[in-house]
């Protein structure tokens, strides 16, 4: 879903727009898999809590959900950019 990479100062009225229902999309669906990853590891931690046995072991699978959510929080984001430049054309 990432979007190639664009100059979006050299793109046309359109081409923002549509840019802009492409990262509107990316980040609703970034959102539903944080919160999906976020259930996992909040399950796992649960599970292994009320659990006889806590071995420590099971906490490591429970890293790839966090690893997950910190990778799809620190992509780049290109909205803040993309916002700037539909504010100086008047395409808000």
């Amino acid at each position: 879903m990432m979007t190639e990479k664009k100059d979006l100062h050299q793109l046309t009225d359109e081409a923002l727009l549509v840019e802009k229902k492409k990262l509107a999309k990316s980040k609703v669906w970034s959102a539903l898999a944080i919160g999906f990853l976020a259930g996992i590891l909040i399950f796992g931690v649960v599970s292994w809590a009320l659990s006889p046995k806590r071995q420590v072991g099971f906490l490591i699978p429970m890293s790839i959900p966090i690893v997950l959510i910190y990778r799809l929080v620190k992509t780049p984001n290109r909205s803040k950019e993309l916002e700037d430049i539909l504010k100086k054309r008047g395409l808000t």
